[in-house]
């Protein structure tokens, strides 16, 4: 076996090196000999000589030196195998479907078991499956864990050639002759050292109080400031028993920073501060709510804080009473599950309206988009705002390029209609093409870019104004210059109507852009059914407020009733609808009477057949005052 074996490589080139300078030799001796014959004589004995010895070197005593390489590679072999087996690293080699053939004693430790153990991989290693054995690239890094400890599992492919000696250079795949050598380093301790660095992080947070003035409003003025030191109180301890600092920024705003090692118990108590403030009752009305915004994993003290700002945003636009926690650029929902309530949004809506209308006022041309396949609120609330820009002398167009079935009978009212322009309405790409720097774009009834009409416009336009009633999600239009985001809103329909009112002065909107924006807000709230409905449904209970008529002496009320159409109508018509701020409201078949009865007050009463026109006539008006006219004037209609 030992003569049979063929010298490869360095050692056979090292060997036949004196044959390769007996040549040499021999040509310098022919130039030796050429000069002078004596010294060429004598020189070629000593040549002679050498050539002899080297054959000899080379033919026989190759043998023993062939002998003595084995017998010193198999030493080496034998001192690499307790290496190997004695080496501190884990070490093993298994076969192609990760079966164990041989382990060092690192490894058998590891595993508890002994070299002769033909256990699998997947079975020691739960995240090692057959199929990442079976797509694994020459080289792969696993992390995995096992009886308590983790371990990062790396694992080489090698395999056997003809001589069945291993061999280290990149394999074609996994087949029977791929071997796998894994190798083992324990990373526990670093992950500890990990885990208790991110334990300490600091986390930011803000608490905000969604219905503080409400809650006051329902409680008596003496008790009013034992109900803020309660909620204090509840705030405090929550935030206390997490070895936090809180701070009260305003009667209704507090700040907080706990240790990220609390955040995951309070995630999983699914902050039980939201429904722990709700007990604070000291005969209050109205449960108190708040927002928790909390932000955490940013790259400094001050990123943890936008994040919290970011987090607290979204709390708020989605209806409140609930938590919100950014981490990185992962957002998670916690709550929000009770009814949203109402707050009074008349200054909102009135610091919207005004911003809405200096961002106008700065632009020529106005771009005006729903979401995909628009629905009726979208087509209604984009032509709410394509009248508000009429009536300041911009240029306006609608982008629709697909739209609900129900939504094109509507449509067709402005298509070919000679009081709107011919391209109204346009497609994504001709709405790029009509758009310039001097453009602005109004995005309603959705808050997602990627359900928008034409996500394009987001990008190449950047005054961009939101005007949404939905919940927000992680997913935002955060290139927004001001968005308007109210989730208690019944429509979008009658977000616009509410702002309609304070944006300008003299804006009439047309009998078709009313019923468009009726049509959405009937459609959106199922009739006037579903919750978010119920303050409209209050306010039509409260109709006699909003249009009773104050009389004089001899006339305390006045009552609203459906009769027969009457030739002598007209003027009391056309003297309402003048009154009335918007030219479309319909009042066929109504008449004002005086109410001759005792001087008493009484509620108005409303049939089935007006109820609609009143809905229209209070969503439009948003309960402001009527015009009242005189008794005198009202004895002459």
């Amino acid at each position: 076996m030992r003569e049979n074996t063929k010298i490869k490589g360095q050692l056979r080139f090292y060997l036949q090196w004196p044959v390769i300078l007996s040549v040499f030799l021999m040509a310098a001796n022919l130039v030796v000999g050429a000069i002078s014959s004596k010294a060429g004589f004598a020189m070629s004995g000593f040549t002679l000589l050498y050539i002899v010895i080297a054959l000899w070197l080379f033919l026989y005593r190759r043998k023993r030196l062939m002998g003595g390489l084995v017998e010193f590679s198999t030493e080496y072999a034998w001192v690499q195998k307790q290496l190997l087996s004695e080496m501190a690293m884990p070490y093993a080699i298994a076969d192609s479907e990760g079966h164990l053939i041989w382990m060092n004693s690192a490894f058998g430790a590891v595993v508890k078991e002994d070299k002769s153990c033909r256990k699998s991989l997947t079975a020691i290693f739960p995240d090692i499956t057959k199929e990442i054995l079976e797509d694994m690239e020459e080289r792969s890094s696993i992390h995995s864990s096992f009886d308590g400890k983790f371990y990062r599992v790396d694992i080489r492919q090698i395999y056997m050639d003809e001589n069945e000696s291993l061999k280290l250079e990149e394999a074609q795949g996994i087949t029977e002759e791929t071997l796998l050598a894994i190798y083992l380093f324990d990373e526990t301790e670093v992950l500890s050292y990990k885990r208790e660095i991110d334990n300490q992080k600091l986390v930011a947070g803000l608490i905000y109080l969604d219905n503080y003035e409400e809650a006051l409003e329902s409680v008596e003025e003496v008790r009013r400031s034992l109900l803020s030191a309660l909620i204090d109180r509840k705030i405090n301890k929550y935030i206390s028993n997490m070895d936090g600092i809180v701070k009260k920024l305003e009667k209704d705003k507090y700040l907080f920073v706990i240790k990220q090692q609390y955040t995951e118990e309070i995630q999983e108590n699914r902050f039980s501060l939201l429904e722990d403030v709700k007990t604070v009752n000291i005969g209050n009305e109205m449960a108190v709510t708040l927002s928790i915004g909390m932000g955490m994993n940013g790259t400094s003290y001050i990123t943890n804080y936008e994040y919290a700002r970011t987090a607290i945003d979204m709390a708020l636009g989605r209806g409140g009473d609930q938590a919100v926690v950014k981490d990185g650029t992962r957002i998670r929902y916690y709550g929000g599950k009770s009814q949203q309530l109402e707050k009074t949004t008349r200054v909102k809506a009135r610091v919207k309206a005004h911003a809405m209308r200096e961002l106008m006022d700065t632009k020529d041309k106005l771009l005006i988009m729903g979401h995909k396949i628009g629905d009726i609120d979208s087509f209604g609330a984009a032509i709410g705002i394509y009248r508000i820009a009429t009536s300041f002398n911009k240029k306006a167009r609608i982008v629709v390029n697909s739209v609900n079935s129900s939504v094109k009978p509507m449509m067709a009212r402005f298509q070919n209609n000679p009081d709107y322009p011919e391209d109204l309405l346009m497609t994504g790409e001709e709405a790029a093409e009509w758009a310039d720097a001097n453009t602005m774009l109004f995005v309603v009834d959705v808050n997602r870019p990627s359900i928008a009409e034409a996500p394009e416009l987001l990008k190449k336009i950047k005054t961009i104004v939101v005007l949404d009633h939905h919940r927000q999600s992680s997913e935002i239009i955060d290139n927004a210059v001001l968005s308007y985001v109210e989730p208690y809103a019944s429509s979008t329909c009658e977000m616009v109507a509410e702002i309609l009112q304070y944006i300008g002065d003299g804006i009439k909107i047309k009998p078709a852009e009313a019923d468009a924006m009726y049509a959405g807000i009937v459609i959106d709230t199922n009739n006037f059914m579903n919750q978010a409905a119920a303050r409209l449904r209050r306010q039509l209970s409260c109709a006699e407020t909003a249009l009773m008529w104050s009389g004089s002496e001899n006339c305390s009320a006045i009552s609203w009733r459906t009769i027969r159409r009457e030739p002598r109508q007209s003027r009391r018509r056309r003297y309402l609808k003048s009154i009335l701020p918007f030219q479309s409201v319909r009042l066929k078949g109504l008449r004002v009477r005086p109410w001759s009865g005792p001087r008493r007050r009484t509620r108005c009463s409303i049939s089935s057949e007006s109820r609609h026109l009143l809905y229209l006539l209070i969503l439009m008006t948003r309960f402001t005052s009527v015009p009242v006219p005189s008794t005198r004037l009202m004895s002459r209609l």
